[in-house]
């Protein structure tokens, strides 16, 4: 109910501020920015991602389960981190450019529609990736095995097994992508290049923090929870269900022709790693040197960003538990507890903040409330993630050890120390993880209400950036990318102990 109330109550005030929307002609173009900007990174993202899937699934060598694993690394990476990684490599003063005035080729820009598509892929490509091969690895056994006998070759393999499979998964994986670059905010900020590149994300901020037109943000505001609600319901309509059938759990096998699909496998790896190893390893080079130099501000946000990431995983712990134990239970009263959770999918962060805003501003200067105010925003936005993740072993859990646990009339806490939380640690624990690295390097909300002085480490990245101090700008980064999968690595092991017992 409270993250229900929550929700309705952000959403009511944006619509009700907003009034009559009359989009003028700048905000037509940031909605087609927007839409233009998210289908195209969504279908580079799948359409690179289908060759690599592939060669992961049919491939066996060293390192592959290594590999595969890395491919969940950039979801967990700061974005500001990301775009910087990638300005070391295609910016102006980059690898890439360099290399091109050294042959006296004209150079490249990142900025603009190009620059945000790269990164989005950056981002989302190991996603779908990994969206893609557990469809690949969902593939029954008895139908490879079945192919093999009937003697199809690669192309008939594909047509009558792999192709079923990738209409089922890919539009998926490509609304999945589309989502999350329709929301988002930091890329575009970076790297959008002028008005031309703006998003309604960014053109929300932009209304709040220079023309502090609060009407026109709240409108914005409506326009893009529209365009999220509709992304979210077109997912859930034209997901199409597997035509593949069961099996019986089998380990699969799929054929691995030789010959030039063999090469083209082999380079669909080694590009995938390099063009997603080498930014981060660029920043870890760079920023080395520069983290003595680092000011006192960027040391203080990092200390700020460390207290919001803990309070947004106990916030997240607390809520996750709350709504799994409910929605693992039968009745109306579940289903409204599931629905509760997957709410804030069908906003954004920067939607839900300016919501916020609008709601403290007759009362209070939102900047006094920033950093409570980006703490909760980023729980409710990390509670889809947390509960599709903890759901299902609560539900296993209840069901294996609920009836014993009801004849020894455990109950409440009890309940919940010895029955459920053992079997519900391991998820538990990558989930709170996940929600305080994901807070750890957010640039969202705290850009709405975060004062000229003071901010998160992320704010603080952006700033050195803004003032072209570049060697301490890939510090700071650095330093928040090890404090990002510090955190996860940090919550994550706490549900992996005692779990073998």
């Amino acid at each position: 109910m409270a993250i229900a109330g929550l929700m309705a109550a952000a959403l009511a005030v944006v619509f009700l501020r907003a009034g009559s929307p009359r989009l003028g002609a700048a905000d037509w173009a940031a909605v087609r920015f927007s839409a233009s900007q998210a289908a195209a990174s969504a279908l580079a993202s799948v359409l690179l991602a289908v060759p690599v899937a592939r060669a992961l699934a049919r491939r066996r060598f060293a390192g592959r389960g290594l590999l595969i694993a890395a491919m969940g690394a950039p979801f967990l990476l700061p974005v500001v981190v990301a775009v910087l990684g990638l300005l070391a490599i295609f910016g102006r003063a980059g690898l890439v450019n360099a290399g091109l005035a050294a042959l006296g080729l004209p150079q490249i820009g990142i900025y603009g529609f190009h620059g945000v598509v790269l990164a989005h892929v950056f981002l989302n490509m190991p996603l779908a990736v990994r969206m893609i091969l557990h469809g690949w690895q969902g593939v029954p056994a008895e139908r490879v095995r079945l192919a093999q006998s009937l003697g199809l070759g690669p192309w008939g393999v594909f047509r009558h097994i792999e192709w079923p499979m990738l209409r089922g998964v890919v539009p998926g994986a490509l609304l999945a992508v589309f989502l999350i670059c329709l929301t988002s905010f930091a890329v575009v900020l970076i790297l959008g290049g002028g008005p031309r590149a703006t998003t309604v994300e960014l053109a929300i901020w932009q209304a709040v923090r220079f023309d502090f037109d609060l009407s026109r943000a709240a409108m914005l505001a409506s326009v893009q929870f529209l365009l999220c609600g509709a992304a979210v319901l077109l997912a859930a309509r034209w997901t199409a269900p597997g035509v593949l059938g069961g099996g019986l759990d089998r380990a699969l096998s799929l054929p691995a022709p030789g010959g030039w699909r063999r090469v083209a496998d082999v380079v669909a790896i080694g590009a995938a790693g390099v063009f997603l190893a080498w930014p981060v390893a660029m920043i870890g080079v760079w920023g080395l040197g520069g983290l003595t130099s680092l000011p006192q501000a960027v040391w203080a946000g990092a200390a700020t960003s460390i207290a919001l990431s803990l309070v947004v995983a106990l916030l997240t712990g607390l809520a996750v538990v709350a709504l799994a134990s409910a929605a693992a239970r039968a009745g109306v009263l579940a289903r409204l507890a599931e629905a509760a959770g997957m709410l804030p999918m069908a906003a954004s962060s920067l939607v839900l903040g300016i919501g916020l805003f609008l709601m403290l501003h007759p009362v209070m200067a939102p900047s006094r409330l920033a950093l409570p105010v980006t703490a909760l925003v980023n729980t409710l936005m990390a509670l889809p993630f947390a509960l599709r993740l903890v759901l299902p072993a609560w539900r296993e859990a209840e069901a294996t050890q609920g009836r014993l646990a009801d004849s020894l009339g455990l109950t409440g806490l009890g309940r919940l120390r010895l029955a459920i939380l053992p079997r519900v640690r391991r998820p538990l624990g990558m989930a709170v993880g996940l929600a305080a690295a994901l807070a750890m390097g957010d640039l969202g909300v705290i850009t709405l209400f975060a004062s000229d002085q003071g901010g998160t480490l992320p704010l603080q990245v952006w700033r050195l950036m803004g003032a072209y101090r570049t060697d301490q700008a890939e510090a700071a980064a650095l330093l928040l990318t090890v404090l990002s999968f510090a955190v996860f690595i940090l919550f994550d092991l706490w549900g992996r102990c005692g779990t073998e017992a």
